[in-house]
């Protein structure tokens, strides 16, 4: 069960270093909308997100697509290491509880 223990914080450890590399990110999804959808006129670009629980939306010119593409995906994948985290850390804590009812551990 030690080696279990040890190995989850090798890997927290490697999120917490992956986590220290990203970079500009943003939340919410980009759309391409339609001011007259049954013409196919009128086009423009829009993203949308929630943030303190209110919902957001804001029109992108065509020049900040590509980067709010790439800052989108960034947040995408902070919060997949994020959720990793937290699922390690659940396991981690109910395995040091284990132990330590088994007496083979004190909590500090």
């Amino acid at each position: 069960m030690q080696k279990k223990l040890d190995q989850i914080k090798r890997q927290i450890a490697g999120i917490k270093e992956e986590l220290m590399t990203v970079g500009e990110m943003r939340p919410g999804s980009l759309t391409y909308q339609y001011q007259r959808p049954k013409e196919k006129k009128g086009g423009f670009y829009q993203i949308s997100y929630t943030y303190l629980m209110k919902s957001k939306t804001e029109y992108v010119k065509a020049e900040f697509v590509k980067d709010l593409k790439r800052q989108i995906a960034t947040f995408k994948r902070f919060k997949k290491l994020m959720q990793q985290w937290t699922d390690l850390a659940i396991r981690h804590s109910q395995m040091k509880i284990k132990l330590a009812k088994e007496g083979k551990i004190k909590l500090s």
